[in-house]
């Protein structure tokens, strides 16, 4: 059972899949050749599910790791007795002339590069591959060249110096040594059985895509990132992460690359995140206005355009996410060969959540055309006549209960923010019904988002709780009401919104000063962490409110649990302090750019 803590992973991404390496040099998680593909490596999930280990034999003393500047090739620097050690690790997404297209020419392939600093080292590689989320143990021989796995629909080509042994186990190993100044190149490519077979890469191309790999992605970040405030760097890594999420081919942008990392350890409130929810990737356009300019805005609402337009003409629910193709059917099932991380079952694939209401929805992506209106001058009819008809089914259907922003998995409810993003939707379609070509629907979206608003402050706020509430009647808190300011629905100033965040930092705050979702019963058994993009929300309405030195202070609180690479799960335990949940988070890192941007435009005003 790997016990590997999930802070100690880094994440590799070709923007169509991605990959998890361990500290220590150990990938325990890629999935070819989609995000939401089958996994080749998944000893995150179970010790038999597969790996691909590169690093010093023996004791380790150090290890040092980092990205490559404005880039997601990692570099880990391992010191030993014998010596110094930089092993550096990537995806190859393929050139990138323009900087834009991030990962067009992706070639389904790990490159992992072991360069010899100081001294004398000797490496050792485990090679285990376990196709089909580990189900299938592929055969695997030497070839002039390489090693070559075949396993149910999956081929794979390991290129490298070693000749390794392969042993009864189906697990290849093999040592080689480097001094001072000599590499080892090691390259995986992955292919279907039915196509062309996967090649083996010499060491000068390996090194040249390494090469080309680390040019893209600083070229993406030259023409995209321009965010000049404080953590410059944290945002710009983010930005960097929430690219890193995005499926090229699409424009989809998955909520994290992994699944069923446990919300809380040994717990069975594990979930499938490799797929695009309208919430999310909605958001992440939004976070990318500020950490990185969305020329790819254009992709991401045509694709929408063309998942959901006929869902929302005929006057249906919006679906919530989609595969990252646009697929609708996530039918979530549980993978019982696998005994999930730490022991924390079961294994999902899929996601159940796909069928429930959430009316939320059509805020956020309304939100995001707004935000994003410079980017969509351009939109074609379809695109268009999508957002029309997203706003007319917000107008319609706001009244109806939901599951929420957080899934419940019980009775639906009047959500305040279920009310809240509907009113949000309308406000946006007011404000671009030009753009839109549909002049003649702002007096019926004006008099819908009108009346959301008056309920809400009838029904949203609670005398007993002295607060906005979870839902209508409810004297619950919950942490998506600090939303309110954020979408421009009560200024933060607002008395009964400033006792509304006061509420929230009393009452839904660890010892850690970190934010929960909320506390109040879900239909679920266990219990969770506290949630970062909720502390990161606390921090942004503090900086709406005007008070800089707290929204500084929580801001600072919630990036102590990035791990040494920039990266954030999607909770922290209250009691351990450790990360969990699917990582790296979308929505944690979204919290992150937003709250910086929104403390920099404060402090600019005062």
């Amino acid at each position: 059972m790997s016990r590997t803590p999930i802070a100690d992973y880094a994440l590799l991404s070709d923007c169509r899949s991605a990959a998890l390496v361990s500290r220590v040099g150990s990938i325990d998680w890629l999935c070819f050749p989609r995000f939401d593909g089958q996994s080749v490596f998944g000893r995150i999930l179970g010790d038999d599910a597969g790996h691909w280990s590169i690093r010093p034999a023996g004791d380790i003393r150090r290890v040092v790791r980092r990205y490559r500047d404005r880039t997601m090739v990692l570099e880990t620097e391992f010191e030993t007795d014998g010596g110094r050690v930089t092993l550096v690790d990537c995806m190859a997404t393929g050139p990138n002339e323009k900087g834009h297209g991030l990962g067009g020419g992706a070639l389904h392939a790990v490159l992992r590069l072991a360069r010899c600093e100081e001294g004398e080292i000797e490496l050792e590689l485990e090679y285990a591959p376990r196709t089909e989320y580990g189900l299938i143990v592929p055969v695997i021989h030497q070839e002039e060249g390489g090693v070559i796995a075949r396993g149910g629909a999956d081929v794979l080509a390991l290129s490298g110096p070693a000749e390794p042994e392969i042993g009864d186990d189906a697990v290849a190993r093999g040592r080689v040594t480097i001094r001072k100044g000599d590499s080892a190149a090691f390259a995986l490519q992955r292919r279907a059985s039915w196509e062309e077979r996967p090649r083996f890469f010499d060491a000068k191309e390996i090194e040249d895509l390494i090469e080309e790999t680390t040019t893209a992605w600083m070229k993406w970040s030259e023409s995209h990132q321009s965010y000049d405030g404080p953590w410059r760097d944290l945002v710009y890594q983010s930005g960097s992460v929430l690219q890193a999420l995005t499926f090229q081919p699409t424009g989809a942008i998955v909520a994290a690359p992994t699944t069923s990392l446990p919300e809380t350890v040994g717990g069975m409130r594990n979930w499938d995140y490799r797929y695009a929810w309208v919430r999310d990737a909605s958001l992440t356009m939004e976070a990318l206005w500020v950490a990185a300019c969305p020329d790819e805005a254009l992709d991401f609402f045509g694709w929408m355009a063309g998942a959901a337009a006929s869902q929302v003409r005929r006057r249906e629910d919006l679906q919530i996410m989609f595969g990252v193709g646009g697929e609708h059917d996530l039918t979530e099932r549980e993978l019982e060969h696998l005994p999930g991380y730490r022991d924390s079952r079961p294994v999902r694939v899929g996601n159940g959540a796909w069928k429930q209401r959430q009316i939320d929805v059509y805020g956020e992506l309304m939100g995001a055309a707004y935000r994003l209106s410079e980017q969509l001058g351009d939109m074609d009819e379809q695109t268009r006549d999508f957002l029309v008809d997203v706003a007319d089914t917000a107008a319609s259907r706001w009244k109806e209960k939901d599951q929420g922003i957080w899934e419940v998995r019980d009775e639906p409810r009047d959500f305040v923010y279920s009310k809240l993003m509907c009113w949000a939707a309308l406000d946006r379609a007011v404000k671009m019904a030009k753009l839109l070509h549909a002049e003649d629907g702002v007096d019926g979206w004006s008099g819908a988002r009108d009346e959301i608003r008056a309920k809400i402050l009838e029904q949203g706020w609670s005398e007993e709780a002295g607060a906005f509430t979870q839902s209508f009647g409810s004297t619950a808190l919950d942490a998506s009401n600090l939303m309110m300011p954020i979408v421009g629905f009560l200024s933060a100033t607002d008395e009964r919104m400033r006792a509304t965040i006061e509420a929230i930092a009393e009452h839904l705050t660890d010892e850690r000063g970190l934010v929960y979702r909320y506390l109040a019963d879900d239909g679920l058994p266990g219990e969770e962490g506290t949630f970062l993009l909720c502390t990161f929300w606390l921090s942004h309405a503090w900086a709406l409110a005007g008070e800089t030195a707290k929204a500084r202070e929580v801001f600072e609180r919630a990036i102590r649990y990035s791990n040494d690479v920039g990266l954030l799960a999607e909770e922290v335990d209250a009691s351990s302090g450790e990360l969990l949940g699917n990582f790296p988070q979308a929505f944690s890192h979204i919290g992150l750019v937003n709250a910086a941007w929104a403390i920099t435009e404060a402090e600019r005003q005062r």
